[in-house]
């Protein structure tokens, strides 16, 4: 007698999403899904609304529609809600706490944790992932370079150990040769330990590259979707955003 399973639920499911800023509305019903382990990335021109996609996943913009995050509802939910849940979001700017030493800025990274052994472990671990971070632990924040910056940005979301990350242009202003490190980090983190991503990137190459699944918004709409393969071998796709 075979047996079948029955199918999984996205680790994300974003279904009708508005989202305005006061009365400009920005969102016009955006449906996608991601699955735990993947990482997805949203693509589009400048004002495409790939950055408040994120923050009304955050409930950091009024939002209605349904973002349910492992079966459970986000809209309405305080944005630190959605962050005890487990989802971590690295802004664009990457918003470090300038002041402070990266040690400072990754302690502050793990302020709703309680494990404090693991803490300390995991900003070991941290230091070995970001050997740079690991030379400056001490100085202050504004003093690093603008990769060392998106670096520990990065790390100071995974110090809440994230089910899902969200990154907003990780590759903005950043040496193409410091880009290339971190997307490698950023792969080995997915596929190590397994943190799921959504990924806004406007090097649109960089991030299929990277990506399982793809999602191209135009006007606050999803206008495209499939496999980064799919997005890749699409000629409008490839003449607007890749330029070949």
């Amino acid at each position: 007698m075979s047996s079948s399973s029955a199918p999984t639920r996205p680790l994300l499911a974003v279904d009708g999403l508005t989202a305005a800023y006061g009365p400009t509305q920005v969102l016009h019903g955006v449906t996608f899904a991601l699955e735990a382990g993947q990482i997805t990335t949203l693509l589009g021109a400048n004002g495409a609304g790939k950055t408040t996609t994120l923050r009304a996943i955050c409930q950091m913009v009024r939002t209605t529609g349904s973002v349910r995050f492992d079966g459970r509802q986000l809209v309405g939910q305080g944005t630190e809600d959605v962050v005890r849940l487990g989802v971590a979001h690295v802004p664009d700017g990457r918003g470090t706490f300038t002041a402070l030493s990266v040690d400072e800025n990754l302690r502050i990274g793990a302020y709703l944790r309680r494990d404090r052994p693991r803490v300390a472990e995991d900003i070991e671990r941290i230091y070995e992932r970001f050997p740079r971070l690991a030379e400056r632990r001490q100085q202050q924040a504004a003093a690093l370079s603008g990769g060392e910056q998106q670096m520990l940005a990065i790390s100071r979301a995974l110090m809440l150990r994230p089910r899902l990350l969200l990154l907003d242009e990780p590759s903005f202003g950043l040496a193409p040769r410091l880009v290339a490190e971190i997307f490698r980090i950023l792969r080995t983190i997915n596929s190590d330990d397994g943190v799921s991503m959504l990924l806004v990137e406007q090097n649109a190459r960089l991030a299929l590259e990277l990506a399982h699944q793809a999602y191209l918004l135009e006007t606050g709409r999803v206008v495209l979707a499939g496999t980064s393969r799919q997005l890749m071998a699409d000629e409008s796709v490839r003449r607007v955003y890749l330029g070949y």
